[in-house]
């Protein structure tokens, strides 16, 4: 792999820091988003593609993932793979992103993770649902459990059926549209393309080489 220039330096650390605003992904058009979410949406699937889950949501572990972020009040995804998975994994994997889709398109997916999160969190106590204490486990233990928890009964991997299982099926709708009227389509597409992308990575360095690649990455 190539040295990361240090204007790409500084870029990947504002992001790790959670600094970086979300942007709108680049190589694909409104219009063109659109239609692939109609289309699934038409196919029985969630917005980005991969099935829907519609049972109960693994709240224990979403907590567990919350307080690796750094708790409620200072939730940072970048914070909670840098818990789980160690800085230099992190870091390697921030720049092997960035190789494959551009500074641009990781910054919105690590903005984009940190809103999700945040505004699940938000949308979830406005439905009356707390949180329970977090789930005994961290580490690579949790990175383990959430790229299970997102694999969906095809072997794929999809960032659909993980945020349906961390908050339900309908809340996780509901934060799509928070972030469509906020950031725009293309913002939620990319979040949801690179943690495809991002979690299979990890699978793959835990060992966990059943994992497959979903299609929308």
């Amino acid at each position: 792999m190539k040295p990361v220039s240090i204007a790409c330096a500084v870029a990947l650390g504002m992001a790790l820091a959670g600094t970086a605003p979300i942007a709108l992904a680049a190589g694909s058009t409104p219009e063109s988003m659109s239609a692939m979410v109609a289309s699934n949406q038409g196919a029985g699937m969630n917005w980005f593609g991969g099935a829907i889950y519609k049972g109960e949501p693994a709240l224990a572990a979403t907590a567990a993932l919350v307080k690796a972020g750094g708790g409620a009040e200072h939730f940072e995804f970048s914070t909670a793979l840098v818990s789980m998975l160690g800085q230099d994994t992190v870091n390697k994997e921030v720049a092997k992103l960035t190789k494959q889709y551009g500074e641009k398109e990781v910054k919105t997916f690590l903005g984009g993770m940190t809103f999700a999160i945040t505004d699940g969190l938000k949308r979830a106590t406005e439905e009356g649902v707390k949180l329970p204490a977090p789930a005994d486990v961290e580490g690579a233990a949790l990175a383990k459990a959430l790229v299970q928890a997102g694999t969906a009964p095809d072997g794929v991997f999809w960032s659909g059926y993980l945020f349906d299982h961390a908050i339900s099926h309908k809340l996780h709708n509901t934060v799509m549209a928070d972030i469509d009227a906020k950031f725009g389509m293309e913002a939620d597409g990319t979040t949801h393309k690179l943690l495809n992308q991002a979690m299979f990575d990890v699978a793959q360095a835990l060992g966990m080489h059943d994992v497959k690649l979903a299609s929308f990455h």
